[in-house]
């Protein structure tokens, strides 16, 4: 029940593995959480969907349960906003209808179609670190028109979760300019929309599928629809504001807005986002975006494919018992995998693990690298293994934010969170390996958090998205580099970025070989 009076925010996140809703007051304060899980599918190897109407039953019930917790009066909620995970595409008819399943952004399919974009070398893909990635908007677009073209004909939208969303909320399609920048390759340096690009694909027909306004996120987008109101337990006219990409709202909700800041957002996989006063042109790393989130700053985004899976493969197949006994008594997961770990000393006695189970997303863009432990001998346990699995993705970021500094980018401070940052031993494990504090905030939910704030500055509550997370984003403590520890981890450290070089021929041939063994077996 919230201890506040309104006004009230309403963030809305749709999430990879659920939803949730959230109300907010004018400090930040939580008044309501509320989370709704949905499934993922996987109908091929590489591929990964989701069914939009689950997304819908989700904010129906989220919405709803966070009113009823919170204790809420719906005339009380002064906006509401919504973000959502990025590169999730759907193809739509003009009433919103699904005409084939959401392309999550996980989903690798279009791994050809990123190729051909890539052997364009048109100059718009310096603005997505050189390299453009199977999970964006226009390879996936491609792919439904080369595979589905009945599908693609047919649609009268092709658009992300986002999207989607909003249209539900408020009748209109529109695009965030957060997704258009950072996922659809549009460049307001470079005279917008990528047409250019397109051409080289004879792909310009995408255009006529895409919603033509972009609004920036913070701004205005509509009002509440007496039947979304309806389905909501809302009242009509309530002004929807413009989100954007979930872990760039997580990066407002952690007030990274200032630069020499890093967000660091470890879910799944982990996301590395910073603001830049110039553009910084990095290999491997997507950007410079110009005015994705703030209109006078550019943002790096760097990533790390898998971190939070490799853990969680981890207790699945080595602790699923231990994790079973805590969870009879209540302990976390996390709880549970940082006794584990903590028994070994850094450096893990000699382990390295490369955490490139699902390929490298940053800085190597290298889809067919793939993970590894060496260094085993008779004398290592499981606790070592987990370990140097934290210490691994560790490594991984140290390796982005390396690259990023001998750009230009120096990052000073580290502001954590995503189920990861429930780890205080990972956490501390990444300021060791880092030298760099790491801090941490209030309000967990950071994504949700910063929607909310989107909301704030959209309804008038505050000027700007900086004067928000200075009165809605509280820093709750902060994790100081262990010295000692760091010189240990830069010999290890070394070791990790030589194995990669080492053994990529060997992970391409093993990649590609599995790869054909799996479409020969679906051929069949």
């Amino acid at each position: 029940m919230a201890e506040t009076k309104g006004p009230y925010f309403l963030g809305i996140d749709v999430g990879t593995q659920g939803l949730r809703s959230g109300i907010f007051d004018l400090r930040g304060n939580v008044v309501a959480l509320s989370f709704y899980s949905y499934p993922e599918y996987h109908p091929r190897p590489g591929w990964a969907e989701q069914d939009p109407i689950d997304w819908w039953k989700a904010v129906q019930d989220t919405v709803r349960r966070c009113i009823y917790e919170g204790e809420v009066q719906p005339e009380d909620i002064a906006s509401i906003s919504v973000s959502a995970s990025s590169c999730t595409v759907l193809p739509v008819d003009r009433f919103g209808n699904p005409k084939y399943r959401a392309i999550m952004w996980m989903d690798v399919r279009a791994f050809d179609q990123a190729a051909r974009i890539n052997a364009t070398e048109n100059p718009i893909l310096r603005y997505a670190g050189g390299h453009e990635s199977p999970e964006w908007m226009i390879p996936k677009a491609l792919w439904l028109k080369e595979n589905l073209p009945d599908i693609f004909a047919n649609s009268d939208f092709i658009v992300e979760c986002q999207n989607w969303v909003v249209f539900k909320l408020t009748d209109r399609w529109v695009t965030s300019l957060n997704n258009a920048i950072c996922k659809w390759n549009y460049c307001p340096t470079e005279d917008g929309w990528p047409i250019s690009l397109l051409r080289d694909l004879n792909f310009e027909e995408v255009l006529q599928k895409w919603p033509r306004e972009i609004i920036p996120v913070g701004k205005p987008v509509g009002e509440l629809t007496k039947r979304a109101a309806h389905e909501l337990g809302l009242i009509p006219g309530i002004p929807i504001i413009q989100g954007g990409i979930d872990a760039y709202a997580a990066m407002v909700g952690l007030d990274v807005v200032h630069p020499q800041r890093l967000a660091i957002v470890i879910g799944s996989s982990t996301c590395h986002m910073a603001l830049s006063e110039t553009p910084i042109f990095s290999k491997g790393i997507w950007g410079p975006y110009q005015g994705a989130v703030l209109p006078d700053m550019w943002i790096l985004e760097g990533g790390q494919s898998s971190t939070g899976s490799i853990i969680k493969w981890f207790s699945d197949n080595f602790a699923a018992q231990e994790c079973k006994e805590a969870s009879d008594i209540g302990e976390s997961l996390f709880d549970v995998l940082d006794k584990i770990a903590a028994q070994v000393a850094p450096g893990s006695d000699g382990l390295i693990v490369l955490d490139n189970f699902q390929g490298n997303r940053s800085p190597y863009q290298d889809p067919l690298a793939r993970g590894a432990v060496w260094g085993l001998s008779l004398s290592h346990t499981k606790a070592h293994v987990l370990r140097a699995m934290y210490e691994g993705t560790a490594y991984g970021t140290f390796h982005i934010l390396e690259v990023l500094a001998q750009d230009g980018f120096d990052a000073q401070e580290m502001y954590a969170s995503g189920g990861g940052a429930r780890s205080k031993l990972w956490l501390q494990i990444h300021a060791d390996v880092t030298n760099i504090p790491i801090y941490l905030t209030t309000v967990e939910e950071a994504s949700t958090l910063g929607t909310a704030i989107y909301a704030a500055v959209g309804a008038g509550f505050y000027n700007t998205i900086p004067d928000a997370t200075l009165k809605m984003v509280q820093i709750s403590g902060q994790i100081y580099p262990n010295k000692e520890n760091h010189e240990i981890y830069r010999f290890y450290y070394d070791k990790y970025i030589k194995s990669y070089f080492s053994m990529k021929d060997l992970m391409h041939e093993i990649s590609t070989r599995v790869n054909r063994n799996e479409n020969s077996a679906r051929s069949h």
